[in-house]
């Protein structure tokens, strides 16, 4: 059999629709009924945000369930995924928007507590070396709240601890990581995230990304205002803080890529360390043609999502790529500057948006069917 008929499908989710283990079967079924003796090798991809862990697991890795503090303090299930030493981590599974009951959004009191929990837990399974997938997060607190929960202590003029949330770092007046994890110091902490806004101001956690989150423009000035107080308090009193709070990415997920850098994380583009974790080079070897994608492709997927990570890492290697989508708003010369030759959104079968959202499995099917004709018959 010829290398074009044997094809790695590398797809992301498609939000509110399909999980990334459920596009990848859709696209094989499509595939295999126009070519039936197609080799068809699955490896869904995530780039640190929600749906990581599941990559993980689809992947090989083990699955692992531990009861963790939700970010409004109720108690909920969280998962993670280990394999050999290395740990995948999710913030969104403790602290996303997820885990906030339907039509509740707490911008300035939902805290990542949860987040140092599921972290702590890794430690104990025994990992050596902890991906730490963060996005979709229902949290602005600069990763406070996930510190507390590996030892650290910030109190207000009282000596208390300060309330959960960005909010409540208002009130900070000390700051004491002595108290931390010791095994952290022994740990390879990668933060991998696809996004790079430093902490606070027009580029920073609250500006950009409080108002998804609930935060209306006071929230996110009073957020912006704390968790620049936050920094400057650990400056201050552990002389830690001024140069994490600029660095690129210590503003994912409301600022909990800064708390992880305070903890010795090493920040790299999410997909990077995602496809590193998934052994996509060996697949990518195996393959002819590689289908890629996600919910919609558009102007975002250029910085940094998943099927732009896999496309580059193809192109890199002279493999031809494709993606599907739900929606396109990228013109053909933009995507094949992104090293995908053509896209096959499911609006070219089905315009209505409704219908493909609600029917996005079988549409695929259909997609893949030409995606075959095109490339593999």
């Amino acid at each position: 059999m010829d290398g074009t008929r044997r094809v790695l499908v590398a797809a992301d989710k498609f939000k509110g629709s399909l999980t990334a283990v459920e596009v990848a079967e859709r696209v094989t079924a499509g595939l295999r009924r126009v070519v039936p003796d197609v080799r068809v090798e699955a490896l869904p991809v995530a780039d640190g945000g929600d749906g990581t862990v599941a990559a993980a697991v689809a992947a090989g890795f083990e699955r692992r369930e531990v009861r963790v503090t939700g970010p409004l303090g109720d108690e909920v299930t969280a998962a993670y995924a280990l394999r050999e030493g290395t740990a995948v981590v999710e913030m969104a599974e403790a602290s996303g928007l997820q885990r906030l009951p339907a039509g509740v959004l707490a911008p300035l009191t939902a805290s990542t507590y949860g987040s140092g929990e599921l972290l702590r837990a890794a430690l104990d399974a025994g990992a050596r070396t902890i991906v730490f997938g963060v996005g979709g997060s229902a949290t602005t607190d600069g990763g406070a709240g996930m510190l507390s929960a590996l030892g650290a202590r910030f109190l207000d003029g009282a000596g208390a601890p300060v309330a959960p949330g960005g909010g409540g770092l208002a009130g900070l007046v000390s700051a004491d990581l002595s108290g931390l994890d010791p095994r952290l110091s022994d740990v390879e902490l990668v933060l991998a995230s696809d996004v790079d806004n430093p902490l606070t101001g027009p580029k920073g956690a609250p500006a950009v990304y409080g108002p998804q989150k609930g935060a209306s423009p006071d929230d996110v000035r009073a957020l912006d205002a704390a968790l620049a107080h936050f920094a400057k308090v650990l400056e201050e009193t552990e002389s830690v803080g001024a140069r994490a709070a600029a660095s690129p990415g210590a503003g994912a997920a409301g600022g909990i890529g800064f708390g992880a850098m305070l903890l010795g994380a090493r920040f790299r583009p999410g997909i990077e360390v995602m496809l590193d974790v998934l052994g996509f080079a060996p697949a990518l070897a195996r393959a002819g043609l590689v289908i890629t994608g996600e919910g919609s492709l558009d102007e975002q997927t250029l910085h940094g999502k998943a099927p732009a990570g896999v496309a580059a890492a193809a192109r890199a290697a002279g493999k031809e790529v494709v993606a599907v989508c739900g929606r396109l708003a990228l013109p053909a010369e933009v995507l094949g500057r992104a090293g995908i030759r053509r896209a096959y959104p499911l609006t070219d079968v089905e315009p209505d948006v409704a219908k493909c959202i609600a029917d996005a499995g079988p549409i695929l099917e259909r997609v893949a069917e030409s995606i075959a004709r095109d490339f593999l018959a």
